[in-house]
Parts: C-alpha cells; sequence; structure tokens
C-alpha cells in the first residue's frame, strides 16, 4: 500500500453505519417539539396550567411545521428514488432527512438571534428560511444522485420533497393565498378552507408573502446549478483518466461502509481487467489419506476492504479445505485485489484443480532460515518442492509486488526447487506512518534482497538431506472479533519435525487472520517459541481485510494484549507438538483467470480520490459563497 492508498483507505475513519430509520425518525421528532418551544413561545397570563398547555402547543407546531416534512421526507424518499431508478434505502433517507432538518433549525437559530439583537425584524428570519429549505434542497440533491447514481435532473424530484413539503404547509398556514386576491363562490366554498388556514397557524407566519415562494423557486434553480457544476468539476478527471464518475465510487463506498451493500463492486468491475495468476496447493496427509492441512496461496491481494472483492478471501479458500486450512498472504499488491467476490470462484476451482493432481512425498528436509539485506526466508523442502515464508521484520514492510514474487519464486526455482509456495509473512509495519510504507516494488533493493533470499535458501534447500516427517497442527479462533484485529480463522498452527521421533528438527509456522503486526511482535513471537518450543519459526498474517471496513490500519497487536497474543499462541504451538504424527506431503499449481484492479489502476483511483477531497472543500466552500452571494442580490432585486 503506498501513501497515496492509505490516505483514500483512511478516509474510512469519517464513515458510520447509518442507524435505523425509527432512530432517526424519533430524534427528529423530538429535535422538532425542541424547536417548536424556542420558535413559538408566548407569555404565559393565566397561570401555570395554561403554560403548560402553550409550551405543549408550541411542541406541536414545531412537530408540524419542521418535524413532518422531515418525516415525510424520511419515508417518500426511498419510494419516489426507486421509482425513478435509485437505490436510496430507508436508514439513509431517515438520516439525510434528519441531517437537514438541523441544518434548518441551525439556520433559523442563527437568524432569529440575529433579528432579536438587530432591527432586521421578523421577515428576516423568513428570508433566511428560504435560504434554508433551498440549502436543503441542494444537500439532498447531492448526496441522492451521489448514492442513487441517478442523473441530476432525475435526482431532483426525491431530493425536492423535504423542501416541496415545507413549502405546501407554510403556503397554506401563513395564508398566502389570501394575497393572490383570488375570489368567487368556488374558492370560498372548496379553495379557501383547506389553502388558505392562518387562523389555525402560529401569528409568525403572517409574515412570508408571495415572493417569499418565488424567491424559493429562484434559489433551489439557482443552488441546483450549482450542484451540477460542483460535480462536473469534480466529476471530469475521473472520467478522463478512468472513464468511469466519481458519484459510483461515493455512492458504493458509502453503501458498502454504512450499510454493508455490495454497490462498490459494480464500479470496481468497471475499473478491472483481465489477469493470469497462479494458485498454489500444499496438502498434508497422514500415511492413511486423512488431510491434516491445506494451504493455500493464489498470488493476488485480499482487498480492498471489508468482504468486497477478495476481502474475506482466507475465510473462502478455508471453506473448502478437507483439514485445517492455510490461507497465507501472497506477493500482491492492491493492484490485484479481485473486483468482486464472484471472482474468488474461479480462485477456488484452480486450487482444486491443483489438489487433484498432487504427487505426495514422506521426506522433508529441516526447516532453515537465509538472510540477504533486509530480507529473511525461512524455507523447508518437502520432496522436490519448497515452502518458503518472507519477511522483512524488524524492518516495516507491507505488500509485495507481483512481478517481484513472480521473480523470487522463479529464481527459487533456478535453484534446482520444482515448485515453490512463496508467502509474503506481511508481519511487521508500522502503521500508515512513513512517505511508501514499505512497499516492495520491482527495481527497489528490497526486491533484490528477496530475490536473493529466496536463491540462497533453495541452493540450501536442494542439497540438504532429507528425514523422515512428521506434522502437528492446531488452531483456536479465540475470542477476538475483526474489530480487535483478528479476523474468523483466529490463530492457525502448524509444527513439522524431520528426523528421529521426539528428537527431530523441528519448524512452526503460525498464521494468525489479521492484516499485518504491531513493530517488534512479530520478533518478540518468534523469540519466544524458537527459546522454549521449536529450533525455527515464523509467524504470519494472511492480510485480510475483513478488519478494515471501518478502520485502515487495524494491525495486530494494535487492539489486543501483546502478552494475551503470545500466551495463545505459545499453547497452541505446544498442542501442534503433541500433536505430531508421520506425514506426507504434495504441492501444486494452476493458474486461475481473474479479473483484478489492474496495473497502477489502484494508484490511480487513489490519486484521483485524495485530490478530489483536498480540492472539494475548498470549490465546495468557493460554490457555496457564490451561491449565498447571488441569493442576496435575488432578496434585493425582489424587495424581499
Amino acid at each position: 500500500m503506498t501513501t497515496s492508498q492509505s490516505n483514500l483507505a483512511s478516509l474510512s475513519r469519517f464513515i458510520f453505519r447509518a442507524p435505523s430509520w425509527s432512530t432517526s425518525v424519533a430524534f427528529a421528532i423530538f429535535l422538532a417539539a425542541v424547536a417548536g418551544i424556542g420558535a413559538f413561545e408566548r407569555p404565559d397570563p393565566l397561570g401555570t396550567w395554561r403554560g403548560v398547555l402553550f409550551v405543549g402547543r408550541d411542541a406541536w407546531e414545531g412537530i408540524f411545521f419542521i418535524g413532518v416534512p422531515t418525516v415525510v421526507a424520511s419515508f417518500a424518499t426511498t419510494w419516489v428514488d426507486h421509482r425513478v431508478g435509485g437505490r436510496f434505502t430507508h436508514n439513509r433517507s431517515s438520516l439525510l432527512a434528519l441531517v437537514c432538518e438541523l441544518v434548518i433549525v441551525a439556520m433559523l437559530t442563527a437568524a432569529a438571534t440575529i433579528a432579536y439583537l438587530t432591527p432586521l425584524g421578523q421577515r428576516f428570519v423568513f428570508d433566511v428560511l428560504i435560504v434554508s429549505l433551498a440549502s436543503v434542497f441542494a444537500l439532498r440533491l447531492l448526496v441522492i444522485a451521489a448514492v442513487s447514481g441517478s442523473r441530476l435532473l432525475v435526482a431532483a424530484v426525491p431530493a425536492s420533497i423535504q423542501t416541496g413539503t415545507a413549502a405546501v404547509l407554510l403556503f397554506i398556514y401563513s395564508g398566502t393565498l389570501l394575497y393572490l386576491e383570488i375570489g368567487g363562490p368556488l374558492f370560498d366554498a372548496l379553495l379557501q378552507p383547506y389553502l388558505a388556514r392562518p387562523e389555525q397557524a402560529p401569528a409568525e407566519l403572517s409574515s412570508i408573502t408571495p415572493d417569499h415562494f418565488l424567491l424559493l423557486g429562484l434559489t433551489c434553480a439557482l443552488y441546483g446549478l450549482a450542484v451540477w457544476g460542483f460535480l462536473y468539476i469534480v466529476d471530469r478527471p475521473w472520467r478522463n483518466s478512468l472513464g468511469i464518475s466519481v458519484l459510483d465510487f461515493v455512492g458504493g463506498f458509502i453503501g458498502h461502509i454504512a450499510e454493508g451493500s455490495r454497490e462498490l463492486e459494480n464500479f470496481f468491475e468497471q475499473l478491472g481487467e483481465e489477469a493470469v495468476v497462479p494458485v498454489t496447493v500444499m496438502a498434508v496427509r497422514t500415511p492413511a489419506g486423512e488431510e491434516k492441512a491445506r494451504w493455500v496461496l493464489p498470488m493476488i491481494h485480499p482487498g480492498p476492504m471489508g468482504e468486497i472483492g477478495g476481502g474475506n478471501l482466507p475465510v473462502r479458500v478455508a471453506d473448502h479445505a478437507d483439514g485445517l486450512a492455510f490461507p497465507p498472504h501472497a506477493t500482491a499488491g492492491h493492484d490485484f485485489n479481485l473486483v468482486t467476490e464472484r471472482e474468488v470462484e474461479s480462485v477456488v476451482d484452480a486450487a482444486a484443480r491443483a489438489y487433484d493432481r498432487l504427487d505426495y512425498s514422506a521426506s522433508a528436509t529441516r526447516g532453515v532460515r537465509v538472510d540477504a539485506g533486509e530480507a529473511t526466508v525461512l524455507g523447508q523442502s518437502f520432496g522436490g518442492d519448497a515452502l518458503l515464508v518472507s519477511s522483512f521484520a524488524p524492518g516495516f514492510a507491507d505488500d509485495v509486488e507481483y512481478a517481484v514474487g513472480l521473480s523470487a519464486a522463479s529464481e527459487a526455482r533456478a535453484g534446482g526447487l520444482r515448485d515453490v509456495l512463496l508467502v509474503d509473512a506481511h508481519n511487521s509495519n508500522n502503521g500508515l506512518d512513513g512517505p511508501d510504507l514499505g512497499h516492495v516494488t520491482p527495481g527497489s533493493r528490497r526486491s533484490f534482497d528477496l530475490m536473493g533470499a529466496a536463491r540462497d535458501a533453495a541452493d540450501h534447500l536442494a542439497n540438504a538431506p532429507r528425514g523422515k516427517l512428521r506434522v502437528g497442527t492446531a488452531w483456536d479462533e479465540t475470542d477476538w472479533v475483526p474489530e480487535d484485529g483478528i479476523g474468523p480463522l483466529g490463530i492457525r498452527v502448524m509444527v513439522t519435525e524431520v528426523g528421529d521421533d521426539g528428537d527431530g528438527h523441528t519448524t512452526a509456522y503460525v498464521l494468525v487472520d489479521g492484516n499485518n503486526m504491531e513493530p517488534g511482535l512479530r520478533d518478540a513471537l518468534v523469540d519466544g517459541l524458537v527459546a522454549d518450543f521449536v529450533d525455527e519459526a515464523e509467524v504470519m498474517t494472511t492480510d485480510t481485510h475483513i478488519v478494515n471496513t471501518v478502520e485502515a490500519d487495524n494491525q495486530v497487536g494494535a487492539a489486543i494484549d501483546e502478552a494475551e497474543l503470545e500466551a495463545a499462541v505459545r499453547d497452541l504451538v505446544g498442542a501442534a507438538t503433541e500433536d505430531l504424527e508421520p506425514a506426507e506431503v504434495g504441492m501444486a499449481t494452476e493458474r486461475a483467470e481473474v479479473t483484478v484492479f489492474g496495473n497502477d489502476r489502484t494508484e490511480t483511483l487513489a490519486s484521483h480520490a485524495n485530490a478530489a477531497v483536498s480540492m472539494g472543500g475548498a470549490l465546495a466552500l468557493a460554490v457555496i459563497v457564490s451561491s449565498l452571494a447571488v441569493s442576496v442580490i435575488l432578496f434585493f432585486l425582489t424587495g424581499a
């Protein structure tokens, strides 16, 4: 992950799950009642009991004139939006209506304070009301267009519900119809009693005149034009560079984080490109044919977040193993994120094909560790194949590029190995700090360190003596949850012993279902295991992105006590050692055709998104100030 990618991922901290529609509506009604008491408070000439009645009436008027438009918008927006092809949910609709109510109350409170301290009077308050209703329309238009993916003119229909409902109530209860001098028996008998009811409304509403509604229409049109200009400017770079709309990304991103929808996958499908990726399988079984463990390593990245794309790939892979599944992190970065969860099926099918043609061997070498520059590789050969686990600990590193991993595996095969399962241990990083977050790219010094370590390990393993193999496994789902940085696969351990029973060389492989580790944690775990249990050890993470739904930085050890994790790992290694029994291992590789983000697409997407965020704030402020300035001119021209 590069700096721009981490900046994009960190934006998820601003997103929260939308509350249920009932919660939003209840709070909106309460807020409207409080606002009504403050706005329509009357003197009490007749004592406490009548005062209570007045307060009750004030609260009711607040609910009626402020809360009713919010409630109508909460329920009607979703219905109307779906009818015009949108996908706004009830929870989003209610939350948006509540936010808009807050905008109206805040602006009216400020206007009332200014009117009280200055000679501007009640009419100024209703002038601000017009601006607030138009602002609500603009805000709703922007959000609905972004989330529903509708064209602006289409989105204007559901966006106008809250403003339109408020305008209708104000028109009827202010008696505005009486200003229009419409007469006649039909009007007096049928229309006036229903469309002109000023006697049933607070006296303050009498300050509203027909020109207020004219201004409301003009201001809404002006603000709608401003929203179109804002979206056009922000969206243009996306369409020119990526051929997609920023609104698709925003809508999908919010939908996934706020409600767990899969709208974001539709966006990624437009972005993706075809790729061929190796899928390597290593199975461990007893001589009787019972599978003890299955390692599955597709060279893709388990992202981008949550369960979108391949974010939950480790669990999906584990579901198809007979023995204890080990889905470690491959040497691939975010450019090799799967665009949809459906793509996982291609990976699973390739793994099944590889499993069907495994040839097993009961001989193995001892586990050996090779260092080259900053890279370290723990390797062990089974038959003519090898398991290699790479790490840059105690240094900080994130993902290893796809091309670097392919080159390192080729170096290992050139050293005399038949097939190689090359794991990126992904076990030491300093979060989102630093200029490049330790990304191992082609041409970097670290890439050559990794290739050199892989070649040296292969040279050693190809010529190393082989002995009888025993394998033991253990697993604990743990009580930790994704918010703690631990996914549903928990902690998995495989211990190998090569040599005489009970006196052979032992190697422990620990896999934690998480996304990287806090600095120093891997070293503490490995040192403790080597000191008390085994001869060699390595700790890996799956890089599952199910732990990164809300926090971009949620590494193993950040939220949980390191001593508790160390105790859990030690217990499991002890259990796996007790489980040691004769075993044989087979390894094979197949290729899967999948759709991934594509070369440099992730970086381009992240750069565009970060640019939109950085310039969007300033642009939005400029649009708001300009729109307000034109609104003031309109008010002066119309004499409001």
